[in-house]
């Protein structure tokens, strides 16, 4: 079933790419993983899935021990990191998609600094004004220049490389509603790009089990995709 539906979820991505003039080559698709059981985990690793995200780092290192720490995983911590597991994600974590604050930069660059490590990062952005989302407020546009006040410490930061940008929608009943929000969040991805071009802003982490075909059709190049690949969460 696991593979199955890795498999089709896949092919949906293609299909997206294709309609919209994109190679599916430029799509990764990032297996959400949390709340699921390290033997679920191992059907889909059998099943040919290598890149997961988690949301609580120690749940992702206690399934990493136990797995052995396979070196030909990718993992990704795509959720909100508390200052006092900034440690575990300088350690064990490929990305960190949810880079949502200046404070949570600067003991990142520390830790990974004592790790001897750079890591890869997005910014998290809340493009949907919510109250209850971390991340830059980026929901009015005409804001976006205040943002560059804060952004442009990330420059000195040695031990992190920004890539990209990340975004969640607000929840909506219609995925077609979604595709407002993604539009957004690629203008300020070009803003960024254009502003602070000695950064990296190669990446879109947007779209997830409700919408990622929208998503993919408005430029993400990471997807996040969970249930409609392992199935419910178990833990």
């Amino acid at each position: 079933m696991i593979q199955e539906n890795y498999l089709r979820t896949l092919d949906r991505i293609a299909a997206a790419a294709k309609a919209s003039g994109r190679s599916p080559e430029m799509i990764r698709l990032v297996v959400i993983s949390k709340a699921q059981s390290v033997e679920v985990i191992k059907i889909a690793i059998q099943a040919g899935i290598k890149l997961f995200g988690e949301n609580y780092p120690e749940e992702a290192v206690e399934k990493m021990e136990t797995l052995g720490f396979p070196v030909d995983l990718e993992w990704h911590m795509v959720g909100h990191v508390q200052s006092r597991k900034v440690d575990l994600v300088a350690k064990h974590f490929q990305l960190l998609h949810s880079l949502d604050s200046l404070k949570l930069a600067r003991r990142l660059d520390r830790s990974c600094g004592q790790e001897g490590k750079k890591l890869p990062v997005l910014l998290e952005f809340n493009i949907g004004g919510e109250a209850s989302k971390n991340g830059w407020l980026a929901n009015q546009e005409k804001k976006w220049p205040d943002l560059l006040d804060e952004l442009v410490n990330l420059r000195d930061m040695p031990n992190l490389s920004v890539k990209g940008l990340m975004c969640m929608p607000p929840p909506a009943d219609l995925a077609e509603i979604s595709r407002s929000y993604f539009i957004k969040t690629r203008k300020l991805q070009d803003f960024l790009r254009t502003q602070l071009p000695d950064l990296q802003w190669t990446e879109l982490s947007m779209g997830t089990s409700a919408d990622y075909d929208i998503a993919v059709e408005e430029g993400a190049t990471l997807i996040r995709v969970g249930t409609a690949i392992l199935g419910t969460r178990t833990n």
